[in-house]
């Protein structure tokens, strides 16, 4: 396929549920350095194997953003793992998909931290909760994880209160780990959460962002890395102001407006930034998008997948890679006409559903799946 980030030829994988053997080979990562030194564009007029994102880890089968599901992730082949980023107190980036964690920790068990519950404006919108830039690390340490989804996966609570929440630097320190375990690199795709809200509170992400990379020799061109977020003044920032060298991707969604934008009165919607003009401006700094499934096959009026957009085209004519989010096994996630039964906590037909956007041309595909996303892949490439 062209413009794939990630080069591929080979996994060694293990499954929950499909077991798939490959032979093990050097993975490369395009330089974007090499194809355009000032906008960062991966190569084109290559055919490899589209990349398979662990979206929060294996989030299908283990509670999300903990060491537990990156690692399950990894070990069924995923090339990247996907680590959301917020700040602690004391300025330490950890792993959690919002910076409200009443949801996916056991912080509304803590009476020592009852009063830390509060109301908060975040981009925009009124949350009441448990914050993380309310606690110290150490204080967040003493909490545990548990299920985001119980009702979609109920399997997946038997590890509540098994694990920490963990740090940028952990989870770097873990992909290291499994890189040389598994005898190929391991890729991390690190999203910085609700930047300019962070930035307002004197806790950017950024710095410490470029700071972990370095440590972990990781901020090069060629590193198995890419930083991603929905907004675009951040992903400016890290590539002109504090020398992010890796791709970058800028997220996108079906509705709405990036929060940087929005806050200073730019009109820019998504949908502006999708269209063939605001690709072309993108691509000025950011490697590629990733956008919801939707952008790229909408759902009919009744929640049958449609017809694809020009949108995988459109980006590629600007240079950029296409990773959409989110592919999720069970049915209350999938279009009507892939689900199987009348159970939302069934899975349905994930692996036919994956195969129609693989077709669209897309360079990538984030799961809380892998290993059925590998599987895709791997059929999708066998056609060709």
């Amino acid at each position: 396929m062209e413009n794939s980030i990630v080069k591929n030829s080979g996994r060694t994988i293990t499954g929950l549920i499909f077991v798939v053997i490959a032979a093990l080979v050097a993975t490369l990562l395009v330089s974007p350095a090499d194809a355009a030194p000032s906008k960062g564009k991966p190569d084109k007029g290559t055919s490899v194997a589209p990349v398979v994102v662990g979206h929060r880890g294996a989030s299908g089968y283990r509670p999300e953003h903990t060491l537990a599901s990156y690692e399950l992730a990894a070990k069924l082949g995923a090339d990247f793992i996907e680590p959301d980023l917020v700040s602690t107190k004391d300025g330490v980036l950890v792993a959690r998909h919002e910076n409200e964690i009443g949801g996916t920790t056991d912080v509304a068990d803590h009476p020592e931290f009852a009063d830390r519950k509060t109301t908060k404006v975040i981009d925009g919108k009124e949350i009441t909760g448990w914050f993380t830039e309310d606690f110290t690390l150490a204080e967040l340490k003493t909490l545990r994880a548990k299920e985001r989804l119980p009702k979609e996966r109920q399997q997946n609570t038997i590890y509540d209160g098994q694990f920490e929440v963990p740090t940028f630097d952990e989870v770097l320190e873990l992909r290291e780990q499994l890189s040389k375990e598994l005898g190929r690199k391991i890729g991390v795709y690190p999203e910085t959460k609700h930047p300019t809200y962070f930035q307002s509170i004197g806790l950017s992400l950024e710095p410490g962002v470029v700071a972990a990379l370095k440590d972990h020799q990781l901020n090069k061109a060629k590193a198995p890395v890419i930083v991603q977020s929905f907004e675009l003044t951040n992903l400016q920032q890290l590539r002109t102001e504090l020398g992010l060298k890796t791709p970058s991707a800028f997220l996108t969604s079906a509705s709405g407006a990036p929060y940087d934008l929005e806050s200073t009165g730019d009109e820019r919607t998504y949908a502006d930034l999708v269209s063939p003009e605001g690709l072309a401006e993108i691509s000025e700094f950011v490697t590629g998008i990733g956008p919801v499934k939707d952008q790229v096959i909408p759902r009919e009026a009744d929640g049958a997948l449609g017809e694809p957009t020009s949108l995988v085209a459109d980006a590629h004519e600007a240079g950029l890679v296409v990773h959409p989010y989110t592919f999720r096994a069970e049915n209350t996630f999938l279009p009507v006409d892939y689900r199987n039964g009348s159970n939302p906590a069934d899975y349905g037909k994930i692996l036919e559903e994956m195969k129609a956007y693989l077709e669209t041309g897309i360079d990538g595909l984030f799961t809380d799946n892998p290993d059925i996303g590998v599987l895709a892949v791997e059929q999708y490439m066998a056609s060709k």
